[in-house]
């Protein structure tokens, strides 16, 4: 299977080239860049490997699927181009700007006869992970409430507009796995928070979501947060799951690792760095499952020869995109709004 990646900013760069680079049965063609400076990059990083000028000349190399990582402002447009190519394309998060735009794209990759996923890599986070088995296991019982944060001091990144805002950015992470844990949501409160410096880019929020099986998710996000609270607070009739600290894929990606240099390493979690179950005056460690980035791509491969559903299903990213399209509504008018369709 041949994969071109297009765009080799941060999210292409750590996100998406190393994991593509040691996919078994995966070529990579190449990435789609005009920038000197991300140029010199790639031959620093992945010796050898073609850069290309445009989406037209990566497709005419050969790909069987396209991944576009770029900023948000002119992702959508560079998906629905890939579309037209009439090959299977990935768009990295957040899917869009709104639901109206989301819809668009999926319905160009419909038209064409093409499959369109969305990079919800945090799926397959270690943390996620253990939660979902825990769930499933009816370890906590009826699940009550979800506290779910991604808590960060980046003072650098409050102004980066490449994900359109930190809601939209991380906040399309935490949605989806509200979603994907608990099921459609029917009322959405939030509040954002901004700086007079940038004040059409939150750097902040907080979204509450009911969810219409009566789960309750509390949702975080901040690039200027001191003192972060756990990952996830998970709140069950039979016990409580908590978890501190990101999953540590991210961070190894960022400091020069892949799945090729870690092996079956890859994704684990230090044993201190796993959380704990409590109930009263109980309390116990949970082991981590292994975070597995690379099972996005796994899973792509397998739906682009026929033989397996999308890792991500477009429709999910554009329900992820109604929430958060009713939380931003929800801060304007500072009041509760529903989501429920009748």
């Amino acid at each position: 299977m041949r994969i071109g990646l297009v765009g080799y900013g941060h999210g292409g760069r750590y996100f998406h080239a190393p994991l593509i680079a040691t996919l078994p049965g995966v070529i990579f063609v190449g990435v789609v860049t005009r920038s000197p400076e991300r140029r010199l990059q790639l031959a620093s990083d992945h010796p050898g490997l073609k850069a290309f000028d445009s989406i037209g000349q990566i497709v005419e190399a050969g790909v069987d699927a396209l991944v576009i990582s770029t900023t948000l402002k002119g992702r959508p447009a560079l998906v629905l181009e890939a579309i037209e190519h009439g090959v299977a394309v990935v768009s990295d998060k957040p899917f869009a700007a709104n639901a109206e735009q989301a819809q668009a794209l999926i319905t160009a990759a419909e038209r064409q006869g093409v499959l369109l996923s969305v990079y919800q890599n945090r799926r397959w986070d270690s943390d996620f992970l253990t939660l979902r088995k825990l769930i499933d296991a009816g370890a906590l019982g009826a699940v009550t409430r979800f506290e779910s944060r991604v808590e960060r001091y980046s003072p650098d990144a409050v102004g980066n507009a490449s994900g359109g805002g930190w809601l939209r950015d991380l906040g399309s992470h935490l949605v989806d796995q509200a979603l994907q844990l608990f099921g459609p949501v029917d009322r959405v409160f939030a509040q954002l928070q901004f700086s007079p410096q940038h004040p059409s880019l939150d750097h902040g929020f907080f979204v509450s979501l009911t969810h219409a099986n009566g789960v309750i998710s509390h949702l975080w996000g901040s690039a200027l947060q001191n003192s972060q609270a756990p990952r996830f607070r998970v709140s069950g009739t039979l016990g409580c799951y908590t978890v501190e600290g990101l999953d540590g894929q991210e961070a190894a990606l960022m400091a020069g690792k892949s799945p090729k240099t870690e092996g079956e390493h890859w994704g684990a979690e230090e044993h201190r760095r796993w959380g704990w179950f409590e109930q009263g005056e109980e309390r116990e460690r949970v082991p981590s499952e292994k975070g597995c980035w690379t099972q996005f791509y796994r899973q792509l491969q397998s739906a682009v020869q026929g033989l397996g559903p999308l890792p991500v299903d477009a429709n999910d990213a554009l329900e992820t995109t109604r929430i958060l399209d009713a939380a931003r509504l929800s801060n304007e008018r500072q009041q509760v709004v529903s989501t429920k369709i009748e």
